[in-house]
């Protein structure tokens, strides 16, 4: 996986399924029920976890989930398929220190600080979420979770129906903090990424942008997708465009510091770079954005004092200022609404404090 397309799966595109396997039946094929098709023809897997694979909605036939018992006839185009991409490389269990807001048998929920990858790739095999995940794993108390992440770190040629892993279901760039959810069981994955793809996810993020708002509040909706000239930052296209995909961002002013504002933002679409591009786009990059141009003065004045105090922030805060401030969604298994709350990291409340200062002196000056 090369870097760049590694850095825009940061903030995964929640609804998309991900291909495993693909086979097209030939045309001499007896009728023959799914589950015992894709045992005889997927090396290493096991009927029951066909038949999981399937009671979960992952086994399509020709673009439509169907059940176990389904008799596959001739041309019938049989795809497996996941909320996660099939795994690159072989899972290393690492033990790193992991912030966890709450755990239970079906899923774990994390602040995750700035600066932490969360999947291994290109130049980052270690050191990331996934490989702090699989070590936290590895040393539950419960032997039964112990043995499905031992599946997890099997190399890609025991690949296998199930292909396991701590289940992403949404992910947030290298240096955004805050609040994530991940499956530690299949059935988990699934339901998870089907409420986000419905949008039945409460997601609220907090960030620092460039410049004032003549509102209070506001919506910004315009497609997501790849840049054209830059693949390694998103853009925003017309809703009735061909590029990209559908993205819905509403966003709320806290505070006002004058050149700049806190916001916050709530999403209904989980695009790449959703917030930042979206941001970008009507004029207000996040603060210290190297990506999408807020980390330069973006507005103020010239004097040499504004640009020491601006550089002094961007020092004190060396990465974008986002921060995925809460997380609401129904458990996958009880259904019961939880809801989980994060404060913001030092890095972001310092800065904000520095503004909040700024601005009333500024204030009384001009008074």
């Amino acid at each position: 996986m090369r870097e760049e397309d590694d850095e825009v799966l940061d903030e995964q595109e929640d609804q998309e399924l991900f291909e495993h396997y693909r086979v097209v039946v030939d045309k001499g094929q007896g009728l023959l029920r799914v589950d015992v098709f894709l045992t005889n023809r997927i090396e290493n897997a096991t009927r029951s976890k066909i038949q999981q694979a399937a009671e979960n909605g992952n086994i399509l036939v020709n673009e439509k989930p169907v059940k176990s018992n389904y008799k596959v006839k001739p041309n019938d185009v049989i795809t497996v398929v996941f909320a996660h991409p099939p795994r690159e490389i072989e899972l290393i269990p690492q033990n790193i220190p992991i912030d966890i807001v709450y755990e239970d048998d079906d899923l774990i929920l994390i602040n995750k600080n700035a600066g932490m990858v969360v999947h291994p790739g290109y130049g980052n095999y270690t050191g990331t979420l996934v490989n702090a995940l699989v070590y936290h794993f590895q040393n539950l108390p419960n032997p039964k979770t112990r043995a499905t992440v031992q599946d997890k770190t099997k190399t890609t040629t025991e690949k296998n129906v199930e292909n396991q892993r701590p289940g992403l279901v949404h992910r947030l760039d290298k240096n955004t903090s805050g609040i994530m959810v991940v499956a530690k069981s299949e059935q988990a994955m699934t339901r998870l990424a089907k409420d986000f793809f419905d949008r039945n996810m409460d997601r609220k993020y907090i960030a620092l942008v460039w410049g004032d708002f003549q509102e209070e509040e506001g919506t910004v909706i315009g497609n997501i997708g790849r840049h054209l000239k830059d693949r390694k930052k998103m853009d925003v296209f017309p809703p009735e465009s061909e590029l990209g995909k559908h993205a819905v961002t509403h966003y709320k002013v806290l505070e006002r510091f004058g050149y700049v504002s806190l916001i916050e933002c709530k999403l209904e679409t989980g695009r790449t770079h959703q917030i930042r591009a979206h941001m970008q786009h009507i004029g207000h990059s996040l603060f210290n954005d190297e990506t999408y141009g807020g980390d330069r003065i973006l507005k103020g004045t010239t004097f040499a004092k504004y640009k020491q105090f601006v550089e002094n922030c961007f020092a004190l805060l060396p990465r974008h200022a986002l921060h995925a401030k809460s997380l609401g969604f129904n458990h996958p298994v009880s259904g019961k609404y939880l809801h989980y709350d994060s404060e913001l990291p030092e890095d972001m409340k310092t800065v904000i404090a520095k503004w909040k200062a700024y601005s009333n002196t500024k204030s009384l000056e001009e008074d």
